[in-house]
Formats: structure tokens, C-alpha cells, sequence
């Protein structure tokens, strides 16, 4: 018998099952997943995980509560214990049903909300589109919008499986006896267990789901409909318009957010008290000056700037007139993200005709040492009209185009510099989306006959093709892929796509530079290459060594929300930086996206260089060994049941993609193992502690904590042995009065790290 103390987590999702719990007396509060019960006498805990090795939920005491004990760890100890103890027979059987009724009512509840929350999500964007066309205001979109879709589940729960066990359920207690005779109801319970486990797999799935859906109500990033909403109430506020109905929409969404359990509440308080207090300010302000404000006009200069940008470009008379005519029309539209035939045609002649246009620009500026600002404009955000980008966003782009500037110490470049650093020679052409280089695209046309050998030795060194050969093939790639909502995609900037302030969102080289720093710090060998050293007059042979080579980063002219990790390296040559793609104003958090770029990154510069066997275990490596654990995870005994489901779940949400999974888990990785928050399974963790492994006072940090203390004693011991091969190659070399080369020096200052 155990005395449970109030408030006591007597056991923990996780915990190895080696017992059953009889409640005497008292009651317990229990938690599987999101699932929430209250146990009350006679209730049997650990039903749930008969046929499974270790507990799926959390129980704490309610009040002081008495419980008997059962030593229990696989089927056969079940029998006995009912044959022993006959007036516990009847307890198990009740607490089955009751607790099958509740999950199985949580299930269909669980449901039914998703598919509620789902039409909600598609109502309130009809409402907003609705609110949008009678204020006529070009409606927005937002990014998670294009992947919302029903909730589908992969192994749905059979209705008679429910109704099964509610009709044993709804057994008279009397007529449970054959029930109660001991071979029949362990086979039921275990039974039982077997089906409950596929029902709260179900529920986490579900759970899943409304998490990432409610995640458009609100969120972290306000790429949210309460953004929506209350920017349209300021704009409809400010032209004296009737905000009632608007304000009515939006004190709905108030108590939908409210209510919702999977939003951070105290985020959400912030943004509340900021709307509030805005309202205050639009109701104290006088009408007169909300309509001046409105009548403001643009920066004079500023003036016709789709004129200006044509004209500079010299391209044909033609292509500006259809241009132009293309951006009127698209300024005309009210829904700039229909999807009808008609809009769909009208964005891709403006995507080919600005492309165009943009070339043309860029190779006239290569001869003009004072670029007009609203061509910066234009080469840098993708700029071409101040009525399109709104008077406010044309300001302040105007207000940093000038100044704003990439930084290539660091590696980080504007578009406009990426070319010009590529016409300079100082960087080669990107590979295109087929991963061919300029040099094996010349190839290629040589070997199909359209052009001579002398002529591709000529076209080798021509700095203007090479250029040409980026904005045709890397730009409007990567420039739809960062933009991230690709069924709407379009180049120029446009004032509906503004879903941030423009201030907050701009990717500046600082924010890029603190967050690969950051990255650094915790992961202190990401962006390291091992190279080999030779020194043959000091009789160092061959000694493998770490460089480390940062990324470039380039900013995309567009209001994006994907990072894209292009290419790994420059040519062949694997010391040669990685090339990674944002968007110059960026509207998820960039900090994730770079980890995630990050981790990419890792992932394919294994590949490269483990070439085809990249994914043989024989020769161990990061990716041959988490393909390896995701392939085989269900026969790991490593792994406990809970964390097998979690895989596959996350195998499915990934589409089956051992490179996305292995993304996901290295952003846990840094944003939480990082800082003593254990988010990844035993395998997991133990796979990336290898291969990408914690600075030295991370290591400290965690040398306390059970989980990594095997981990880090495997890893210190490989690391001393490799500074002890360093030190006897320092010893032999100083004993013959040689010096230790620098590079030497760094890679024992890189072990040490």
C-alpha cells in the first residue's frame, strides 16, 4: 500500500512500466497527451499501457490518496494478480469502461472541433475578403492559409470499436461475471490497451493539427488573422469609414483566441492591451486630422516611379507599355491573390516581363556611379510603384535604400551586390535548379552542337553572361521558392503582401550575423570543413585538420517567408562558403529559419562528402546513421513506445523525408537541448551529440544532467585521444627545435572548443 501526499506526480509520461495501481482511496488527476481525467476510488492506473513498456501518462494527487501496488511487467504477471485478488476484478472492469467512455468521448469531441475550427479558419477569411471589398482595401493573404487543409487521419478509429466497448460499458453489473473470470479478462484488458493506444495516437494527431490551425488565429510572428483584422480596423478608422461590424468580427476572434489552449496566453495580452490602446488613440484623435492624414501624399520624388525604373532599363517600347499596362491592371485588382484563370495569367506576364526588366536595369547600372534611389528601390525590395507599394511603404523604403547595404566580410549581400560580385569575379554563378555550374552549362551546349569549343572558352570568361546566367536561373527561382505562398506568387512589391511592419521584418546583415553567431556558440563546429595539412619539410605528412568557412548569405528582393539552402559549396572545391537564400524582408522568425538553413546545411555537406555512400551504415557518418535509426526505429529497443509514435507522426508531417526530419530535430536541438531542455528521444539526441556536438560550457552545463552524461564521457574520450595524437606530433616537433605550424595550433584550439 503507498501514501500519496496532495500534489504529488507520483508518475511520469516516460517512466519504465513496472507496476499497476489499484486508488483505495483519495482521488488522482490524470494526463495522456492533452487528455485530462479525474480518477476517483476503485480507478486502475496503467490500463492504458498493458501491452506497452512504459507509462503514456502524468498522474498527481488531487488529495492524499491511498493506493495498492502490483508488481507488473508483461501479460503473464496479469492473470495472477486477478486470481490472487478476485474483488479486484470488478474494479478493473468498471475502470476499463469508464475510462474507455472518456477517451472515446474525448476522440469524437476532439474530432468534431477540428472540422469546426477548420470551417471557422475559411469563414473568417470569406468575412475578411467581404470586409476588405466594402472598404475596398486590397485583402491579404496569409502564408499557412495555402496548406490549411481538413484533418485527415491515417488510421481513422472504427465506429464499432467505440460502440463495442460502450456496450460493456452499459453491462449490468450483475451479468459482468463471465467477464470477471481471469483468462478472459486480462485477454480483454489487453485488448483494451491495444485499442485505447490507437485511439490517444489519434488524439495526438489531432492535437497536432489544432496547434498549427489555431496558429492562425494568432501567433508569435502576427502572421495572424487578428493582425488581419485589427490592420484593417486602423485603415477603415482612419478614412471614417463604419467599423462596427468590423470591431463586432474581431471581439469574436478575442474570445475564439481566449478560449484556445494552444496559444500563449500571455503573448496574446500583450497584443490585446496594444490594439486597446490604439483604439483609444484613433477614438481621442480629431476627424480633421485622421482625414489629413489620410490625404498625405507621397515622396515627390517618388513620382511616376514605374517610369522612372523603365526608362533606366532602355528596355523596348513595347515591353514598357505591356508592363505598364500589366501594373495597372494588377493595381486594379481588389483580390491581388485570386486565383482565378484570368489572375493567375495576368501575375505570370508581370513575373517574365519584370525579369526581364530587371536585367536590362542591371546591366545599365554597371556603367552609372550614381544609381537613382527608386532604382535601389527597385533592384533591392523589388519596388515599381508607389500607389502599388502604398504611400507609407514607398516612404520608408525610400527613406533606406540608400543607406542599406549587405556585408561582405560577414557574407552577406543584397541581390544587387551578389551579381555585381559575381561581374567582378569574386564570386561564380550559382548552380541552377538541376545543380549545373556555368562551367558544365557550357559544356552541355558544346556537346549539343550550339556552340564551338571557341566559343565556350570565350563565353568562360565573359563576366556578363555569367551574370545573365545567375538572373536566369537562380533568381526567379529562389526569389518564388523565399517568397513561400507560390500559387500567389508575384515579383514586384505590393502593399497587400505587407503582413509585418516593414521596420521589424527587415533582414539586416547585424540580425544575420548574431544569429549564425549564435548558432556558432552552441553548435561550435557547423560551418567547420576537415581538410588535410602537409608540411613536408617539417615531416608532418598528412594531419586532417578543421577550417572553418561561413555562409553567404543572400537577401532576396521579395516579402518572403522561406529560407532556401541552395548549394554547399562553391564549384568543387569543398573550403568554398555554402550559399543560403532569405527574403530582405522576412516575416517568419528568421532565428528558425537559419537554424533550419543551418541544418540543411549539415545534412547535405555530409552527403557531398560521403558522395554515393552517404547513407551506408558501414561507414558511419550523420546522415548514414539517422537514416539508419529512421529507417529502423521500430525495432530499437532504445526507443520506448511513446517516442516510436512520435516518429511516425513526425515521419508523416515530414512526407516521408529523412533529411526534413532530421531539420526538425536540429532546430530542438539547438533552441532546446542546447539550454538543458530535453526535447529528442535517447537515439536522437545521442546522433546529434556525435556529429554536431555542444561548445565546451554548454558541455559543462550539462554534465549534471543523467541523459547526456554518457554521451559526454564517449565524446570527451574520442576528443582526448585526438588531442593526445596533436600532442605527441607538438612534442616530436619541438624536440627536433621545429615550430608547430599555426594551423595545428587552431585545430588543438578547435578540439578544446
Amino acid at each position: 500500500m503507498l501514501n500519496i501526499p496532495k500534489g504529488t506526480r507520483f508518475l511520469q509520461a516516460g517512466l519504465p512500466l513496472r507496476s499497476l495501481f489499484v486508488l483505495v482511496s483519495g482521488s488522482i488527476q490524470g494526463r495522456i497527451g492533452n487528455f485530462e481525467m479525474t480518477l476517483e476510488k476503485g480507478a486502475v492506473i496503467g490500463l492504458c499501457d498493458l501491452a506497452y513498456d512504459c507509462y503514456t501518462g502524468d498522474y498527481t494527487a488531487l488529495e492524499d490518496c491511498m493506493l495498492a501496488e502490483y508488481d507488473y511487467t508483461s501479460i503473464q504477471d496479469l492473470q495472477p494478480i486477478l486470481e490472487k485478488h478476485p474483488e479486484y476484478r470488478h474494479f478493473f472492469i468498471i475502470s476499463a469502461a469508464r475510462l474507455c467512455r472518456e477517451i472515446f468521448d474525448f476522440y469524437v469531441l476532439s474530432h468534431f472541433e477540428c472540422s469546426g475550427l477548420y470551417d471557422s479558419l475559411l469563414a473568417m477569411y470569406d468575412e475578411y475578403k467581404q470586409l476588405c471589398t466594402h472598404f475596398h482595401i486590397s485583402p491579404k493573404t496569409l502564408p499557412a492559409l495555402e496548406t490549411l487543409e481538413p484533418l485527415t487521419l491515417e488510421e481513422d478509429i472504427p465506429d464499432w470499436v467505440s460502440a463495442y466497448y460502450e456496450g460493456i460499458a452499459s453491462i449490468p453489473s450483475k451479468k459482468l461475471l463471465p467477464f470477471e473470470e481471469p483468462s478472459i479478462l486480462a485477454g480483454f484488458l489487453m485488448k483494451l490497451s491495444l485499442d485505447l493506444h490507437d485511439v490517444l495516437e489519434s488524439c495526438s494527431v489531432i492535437a497536432d493539427y489544432q496547434r498549427d490551425a489555431s496558429r492562425l488565429l494568432f501567433n508569435e510572428n502576427r502572421l495572424d488573422f487578428f493582425d488581419l483584422f485589427t490592420d484593417l480596423y486602423y485603415h477603415a478608422f482612419r478614412a471614417a469609414e463604419d467599423t462596427l461590424p468590423l470591431a463586432a468580427s474581431i471581439s469574436k476572434q478575442m474570445i475564439q483566441i481566449e478560449s484556445s489552449p494552444y496559444i500563449d496566453q500571455s503573448l496574446y495580452a500583450v497584443r490585446k492591451d496594444e490594439y486597446l490602446e490604439r483604439c483609444r488613440i484613433l477614438e481621442e484623435t480629431p476627424p480633421e486630422q485622421l482625414k489629413e492624414a489620410a490625404r498625405t501624399g507621397t515622396n515627390m520624388a517618388l513620382t511616376d516611379s514605374l517610369a522612372q525604373i523603365l526608362e533606366y532599363s532602355e528596355c523596348s517600347e513595347e515591353t514598357a507599355k505591356e508592363f505598364t499596362d500589366c501594373i495597372n491592371r494588377y493595381k486594379s485588382m481588389l483580390d491581388k491573390n485570386a486565383t482565378d484563370d484570368a489572375s493567375r495569367k495576368l501575375r505570370l506576364r508581370i513575373t517574365k516581363l519584370f525579369y526581364e526588366i530587371y536585367k536590362e536595369a542591371f546591366m545599365a547600372s554597371l556603367v552609372d556611379s550614381h544609381i537613382p534611389p527608386v532604382l535601389r528601390m527597385f533592384f533591392q525590395f523589388g519596388y515599381v510603384d508607389e500607389e502599388l507599394a502604398g504611400v507609407e511603404n514607398a516612404s520608408y523604403l525610400y527613406s533606406i535604400a540608400e543607406q542599406f547595404r549587405g556585408n561582405e566580410v560577414y557574407g552577406v549581400y543584397t541581390l544587387y551586390e551578389w551579381l555585381l560580385a559575381i561581374y567582378h569575379g569574386k564570386k561564380l554563378p550559382s548552380r541552377n535548379e538541376f545543380d549545373t555550374d556555368y562551367e558544365a552549362h557550357l559544356r552541355e551546349m558544346r556537346v549539343a552542337g550550339k556552340i564551338t569549343p571557341e566559343m565556350e572558352r570565350q563565353l568562360a570568361d565573359d563576366k556578363g553572361q555569367k551574370v545573365l546566367f545567375e538572373l536566369e536561373n537562380l533568381f526567379p527561382t529562389v526569389n518564388k521558392i523565399t517568397f513561400g505562398r507560390l500559387s500567389t506568387f508575384c515579383p514586384v512589391f505590393s502593399e497587400h503582401n505587407v503582413l509585418k511592419d516593414l521596420e521589424s521584418s527587415l533582414t539586416t546583415p547585424a540580425k544575420i550575423t548574431e544569429i549564425i553567431d549564435s548558432i556558432r556558440h552552441c553548435d561550435y563546429s557547423a560551418f567547420h570543413r576537415e581538410t588535410i595539412f602537409t608540411q613536408p619539410d617539417q615531416n608532418i605528412a598528412r594531419e586532417f585538420i578543421q577550417i572553418e568557412v561561413l555562409p553567404d548569405v543572400i537577401l532576396l528582393p521579395n516579402i518572403g517567408t522561406r529560407g532556401v539552402m541552395w548549394q554547399e559549396i562553391e564549384g568543387k572545391r569543398r573550403t568554398t562558403p555554402s550559399r543560403m537564400m532569405v527574403s530582405i524582408f522576412h516575416l517568419e522568425n528568421l532565428q528558425n529559419t537559419l537554424i533550419r538553413l543551418t541544418g540543411e546545411y549539415r545534412w547535405e555537406m555530409c552527403k557531398r562528402i560521403q558522395g554515393a555512400r552517404w547513407n551506408d551504415l558501414a561507414d558511419r557518418s550523420l546522415t548514414s546513421e539517422y537514416c539508419d535509426y529512421i529507417q529502423f526505429y521500430r525495432k530499437n529497443h532504445d526507443l520506448s513506445t511513446d517516442a516510436k509514435d512520435k516518429i511516425k507522426n513526425s515521419l508523416q508531417k515530414a512526407k516521408n523525408s529523412y533529411k526534413e526530419m532530421f531539420v526538425q530535430d536540429y532546430l530542438l536541438w539547438i533552441l532546446y537541448e542546447g539550454s538543458g531542455s530535453p526535447r529528442l528521444n535517447k537515439v536522437a539526441r545521442n546522433i546529434l551529440f556525435t556529429y554536431c556536438p555542444f561548445t565546451k560550457d554548454i558541455r559543462s552545463k550539462l554534465q549534471a544532467n543523467p541523459l547526456y552524461k554518457e554521451t559526454l564521457d564517449h565524446y570527451d574520450i574520442h576528443i582526448s585521444q585526438k588531442k593526445h595524437h596533436l600532442d605527441m606530433v607538438f612534442q616530436k616537433l619541438r624536440s627536433t627545435g621545429a615550430i608547430v605550424p599555426k594551423e595545428l595550433e587552431e585545430q588543438y584550439a578547435f578540439l578544446d572548443s
